[in-house]
């Protein structure tokens, strides 16, 4: 039987004890000319106080101040470099207009090319997308490699994608961006970490070039087998704006486990194009 594996949601305080920790990247000098700050996560000790000096002479900070850190830095309106759980990404405040600008500039993108959104839990989802599907069929894909595209509300920024009335949403499973979306306490605006049309990236020295605009990176180390072509794929995308019907927006890393789920759990039908 295939399925999807995810995280379950966690809260903040048990994340800490979980022994996640996080310290400067090495790649700091670099960005210091640059005026990007690089901070790392990695496995560890619990260390849910101020920073510390490591043995080799690296400040070691906690999730709580790299999770501080990176909101404050949202909130002033910059774009972060962020870790998912399938690709780097680039990350906004999705009700900042003056935010999502910067993404499209940044990456080169097309101004028709639509940026989804990045929750913290299921039930924030309901805030700016019209949902139509069953609760459960949301929480059996996600958290996971999956991006879900639904009719948006009206809660949402109408200068993020003003073009369509459809959002993606995405709940990565990767817990420090849950917790990062719930602390900023509205939805992120979610793309690769990758100029357009380029391949996406599984590590933060694949989109160097970025770094000149970018206020803060969060290197979370190598996202999967930076060797495999399949681990670039991205998230599968599906539409199920059409009750009872879904269709594929992008294959992506997770369509058998997604659709499986889709037509034998839910009776979902595949929609065809209309002739």
């Amino acid at each position: 039987m295939l399925f999807l594996t995810r995280l379950p949601h966690i809260a903040f305080d048990a994340l800490i004890r979980s022994g996640i920790r996080a310290t400067n990247s090495a790649k700091t000098d670099m960005c210091k000319e640059l005026k990007c700050r690089v901070l790392k996560l990695v496995p560890g000790i619990a260390n849910a106080g101020p920073a510390k000096q490591s043995g080799t002479g690296c400040k070691v900070r906690s999730w709580k101040e790299i999770l501080s850190t990176a909101v404050s830095v949202l909130k002033q309106g910059n774009v972060v470099a962020v870790p998912t759980d399938t690709v780097y990404g680039l990350a906004c405040l999705a009700q900042n207009s003056e935010a999502i600008q910067r993404i499209y500039e940044m990456k080169g993108r097309n101004g028709n090319k639509p940026l989804a959104i990045c929750v913290g839990a299921v039930e924030d989802i309901y805030k700016y997308c019209k949902v139509t599907v069953p609760d459960q069929l949301l929480r059996d894909l996600l958290p996971g490699p999956v991006t879900l595209v639904l009719e948006r509300s009206d809660e949402l920024n109408k200068d993020l994608n003003p073009f369509t009335q459809l959002v993606g949403v995405r709940i990565p499973d990767h817990a420090f961006m849950q917790v990062l979306a719930q602390k900023c306490e509205e939805p992120l605006a979610l793309t690769s970490a990758n100029v357009s049309a380029q391949a996406s990236t599984l590590t933060v020295d694949e989109f160097r070039d970025l770094l000149p605009q970018l206020a803060l990176v969060i290197d979370g180390g190598p996202i999967g087998d930076v060797m495999s072509p399949e681990c670039r794929l991205g998230s599968t995308v599906i539409n199920l704006s059409t009750p009872g019907q879904y269709s594929i927006i992008r294959p992506g890393c997770a369509l058998t486990a997604t659709v499986e789920i889709l037509e034998n759990k839910y009776s979902l039908l595949l929609e065809t194009p209309d002739h």
